[in-house]
């Protein structure tokens, strides 16, 4: 029995790990590598050969979570990919609009490459396109919270609620070989207390084996401000001064908890009456998928949905999701809240209302999301003063703002109380998905101040269950 570990190690993205015992194999989670320091790992062959594997276990529906599940299946991989139901719903809305903004980025890249005479490393074409993603569906195995899932011989997994985004799941599994049971917990990305809509991360008691994330391992954030009050001051701010509020989302959550605090703000008359955009077709049918999975709202959102006020739809609010609409976004004149995809400006229409609004110092570009480093939104949030988009230089003018308070991730202190929670200390805690400084901060206060034994793997890494 052993652990391998073959992506988010010592960095934030491109989740995968291997667990193996007597014989049977299984990844939990696929991810895609976001970081430009690692992006030709999701041109290499996975280093686990696809056609081994007895199954994939998927935390949660992001791209650094599910986005690499296409190659893997192209590539050899024929087994059940397990999840929850609205991760099921999720996966297809992710992968069909990645493969779809792969092949237009691709297309994009060639006639701009032929047209500056640049040679690039990799050919300039889609890491995978739609049909890929077709195949992955059809291996797609919805399971409920709490039901155990037999996967083969010894093995079996069970998901609980990780309280990160809708549907998001800590995978329980057990393993047997040899007469000797092991139980390895899987945080996947664990949600903060008190997040709209969503429940808490569940409590897990036991476990011999914990494989945790640390995104935010070395920081506690300042959560004490409300939300909505920090968001009205800066649409007040925005809309004084004449301009527009542009805000990166997240297609995923953000964008919803995003809708979540705008809409009471609209009902309790606290902002300014002005034209409220979400652009992106996909945020427009993840919150479809939102409406769907009612059952898995927490108590508050359950209960202004049975009150006649469900949560994602208020006066105002405009879902833009042709590309008419959304140029139509940008020749309105006057204020206006532009939530766009995608969260870290890497890509998607976001980039054409930075270009609009980034030099014009009235406007204000607003971050609610975890920006990785190297990516155009961590390069705006840093202060550079100017930033390259779509091939050109644009110098910074509008002003920057962040709200930390709606990350999903659990911060340090979030962390540690996930931890807390056993009952007694596993016989290990390995420490993936977060940077260097921030996975062996949390390890070091895991191992002195807990008395825990702690590995932060690197990529690679194998670990046999003992």
């Amino acid at each position: 029995m052993e652990l391998q570990f073959y992506g988010a190690n010592r960095q934030v993205t491109g989740s995968r790990h291997c667990l193996v015992a007597d014989g049977v194999k299984v990844l939990v989670d696929c991810g895609m590598f976001q970081e430009r320091p690692f992006l030709d790992r999701n041109w290499e062959p996975c280093p686990v050969d696809p056609k081994t594997l007895d199954a994939v276990l998927l935390t949660h529906a992001h791209l650094d979570h599910c986005g690499w599940l296409p190659r893997l299946v192209a590539d050899g991989f024929d087994g059940p990919i397990f999840m929850t139901a609205p991760t099921a719903d999720l996966v297809e809305i992710i992968l069909y609009d990645s493969a779809e903004i792969q092949v237009e980025d691709a297309e994009y890249k060639r006639r701009r490459h032929k047209k500056e005479g640049r040679r690039v490393k990799h050919p300039v074409v889609p890491l995978y396109v739609p049909a890929d993603v077709d195949r992955v569906i059809k291996r797609i195995e919805p399971v409920p919270y709490g039901d155990p899932v037999q996967i083969n011989g010894g093995l079996s997994a069970v998901f609980h609620d990780a309280g990160h985004i809708l549907g998001s799941a800590i995978v329980e599994a057990r393993v047997r070989a040899d007469g000797t049971a092991r139980r390895v917990v899987f945080s996947g990305d664990l949600g903060k207390q008190n997040t709209p809509i969503i429940n808490d991360p569940t409590v897990i008691e036991s476990a011999d084996y914990v494989v945790m994330e640390s995104t935010y391992g070395d920081r506690d954030r300042d959560d004490s401000a409300d939300v909505g009050t920090l968001l009205a001051e800066i649409v007040h701010e925005t809309v004084d001064a004449g301009g527009k509020l542009v805000v990166p989302v997240f297609a995923l959550e953000r964008a919803q908890e995003l809708m979540y605090h705008l809409g009471r703000l609209v009902a309790e008359d606290r902002i300014p009456k002005v034209p409220i955009y979400l652009d992106s077709p996909m945020a427009a049918d993840v919150t479809e998928v939102f409406r769907k999975h009612i059952d898995c709202f927490d108590e508050e959102a359950t209960k202004l949905t049975a009150a006649g006020e469900p949560p994602l739809r208020f006066p105002g609010l405009v879902m833009a999701r042709s590309v008419e609409q959304s140029k139509a976004i940008n020749e309105t004149k006057g204020p206006a809240i532009i939530m766009a995809t995608s969260g870290m400006c890497t890509a998607g229409r976001i980039k054409f209302h930075l270009r609009q609004n980034i030099g014009r110092p009235e406007s204000t570009i607003l971050f609610v999301g975890y920006q990785v480093s190297g990516s155009l939104g961590r390069l705006i949030l840093d202060g550079r003063p100017i930033v390259r988009i779509h091939g050109r230089e644009w110098k910074v003018r509008a002003r920057i703002a962040n709200i930390e308070g709606f990350s999903g991730h659990a911060d340090r202190g979030g962390l540690i109380r996930w931890l807390e929670g056993f009952q007694s200390p596993p016989r290990r805690l390995l420490l993936v998905h977060g940077a260097p400084e921030a996975c062996e901060s949390l390890a070091g206060h895991a191992h002195q101040q807990m008395g825990w034994q702690v590995t932060v793997p690197d990529y690679g890494q194998r670990v046999p269950l003992e």
